[in-house]
């Protein structure tokens, strides 16, 4: 990770699920630098963390919705 990285905020879900997969994909072909691998792998640690952040409370928004979409009252 380049001290210059993006905060996961910063980029969005979409942007940052792009990111991962190009970490993964570097991972898998063997193509990453040793010198770069704690780097990388941490900032992958950063990315799921806030994907899955941002996931959680997409989810509590939806079922918000929905919830008073079926006539509850739920805040």
């Amino acid at each position: 990770m380049s001290t210059t990285a993006i905060p996961p905020e910063e980029l969005g879900f979409t942007a940052a699920m792009l990111e991962l997969d190009q970490i993964v994909a570097a991972l898998e072909s063997d193509a990453l630098d040793v010198d770069a691998l704690a780097d990388q792998v941490s900032r992958a640690a950063e990315l799921v963390g806030w994907c899955r952040t941002k996931l959680d409370a997409t989810r509590y928004q939806v079922e918000k919705i929905v919830t008073q979409l079926d006539g509850g009252s739920e805040e």
